[in-house]
């Protein structure tokens, strides 16, 4: 390791569904948050971690920032506004050429920050060149951005460009972690989130969001030839259990399917996935059952 190593944290910050969790992945090039086309995916922070050479940066993917109507919506919103401390940058992403309401109050939060924000206009191929020039007129009228950098998360347009100014801010320090490591995230809270991620992709508009995962049992068998994992959904509603085991439980065995295949993925081994659903009613707003659930 030089002896110039640079090593910093980086907060990712912006409102649901801007493309936070796709950054971070196309960054990492690794799957370490899950993505949904649904709002308010995100619940936790979730650290990605970028070693190169010389650099070591720990992003810090956020819940998005929303209106909250639940204890769990408060939660998340507190954890996002905790991430902007302790951290060397700040990455403000946003996906509108114009400055709506969410983005206001953002930009309300970031003012009186000392560290350097970076605003990213996300989907900037989806912009014309005048709508991206207004928005970068706009947000400086706003703030003293460290840099303004119209990027696609999704097709990695200027992602380099936005890792060479991170580079820049950080300071000289230490590796904090291996160069293998990519994220900190224990194995049963990324589990847990890979079924969450395969129930939004499944399940219709009213259901996912009063669902959580939990992983109760991990373990090998036949000499590490397979894992077992049991796991339970819990949903709030009767109605709603019924919907997420589906006709014949088709709609279960969908879920269970999808997320296998990408747990057998990530821990690069077979896996017998045991997968059941209770009803826990109003779960959003029992904060010591979130709480239990990881999302602290």
């Amino acid at each position: 390791m030089s002896g110039n190593f640079k090593s910093g944290f980086v907060s990712i910050l912006g409102r649901s569904n801007v493309g936070k969790s796709t950054l971070l992945n196309n960054i990492i090039k690794e799957k370490v948050a899950i993505i949904s086309q649904k709002p308010q995916t995100t619940r936790n922070v979730i650290h990605g971690i970028l070693t190169r050479e010389d650099y070591q940066i720990v992003f810090i993917d956020t819940p998005g920032i929303h209106k909250p109507k639940y204890k769990l919506g408060e939660h998340m919103v507190n954890i996002a506004i905790r991430s902007l401390k302790g951290v060397d940058a700040v990455l403000f992403i946003t996906d509108s050429p114009y400055i709506g309401a969410g983005d206001e109050y953002i930009l309300d939060l970031l003012k009186n920050i000392k560290t350097p924000v970076i605003l990213l206009l996300n989907k900037s191929d989806l912009m014309t060149k005048s709508e991206i020039n207004s928005a970068v007129d706009s947000f400086k009228g706003k703030m003293n951005f460290y840099d303004i950098i119209p990027i696609s998360a999704l097709y990695q347009i200027n992602l380099d460009k936005l890792i060479e100014a991170i580079v820049k801010i950080i300071p000289e320090g230490p590796k904090y972690y291996p160069d293998d490591m990519i994220t900190d995230q224990p194995e049963r809270f990324i589990i847990a989130e890979i079924i969450r991620e395969k129930v939004l992709q499944s399940l219709q508009e009213e259901i996912p969001h009063g669902v959580a995962i939990e992983v109760e049992e991990i373990e090998e068998k036949r000499q590490g030839e397979i894992v077992y994992i049991r796991a339970t959904i819990y949903c709030e509603k009767e109605s709603h259990k019924g919907i997420i085991i589906g006709k014949n439980g088709r709609m279960l065995k969908q879920i269970g399917k999808l997320s296998r295949i990408d747990i057998e993925e990530f821990l690069g081994t077979n896996v017998f996935l045991d997968i059941w659903v209770k009803v826990n009613k109003d779960w959003r707003n029992k904060e010591g059952f979130f709480r239990n659930l990881g999302y602290s």
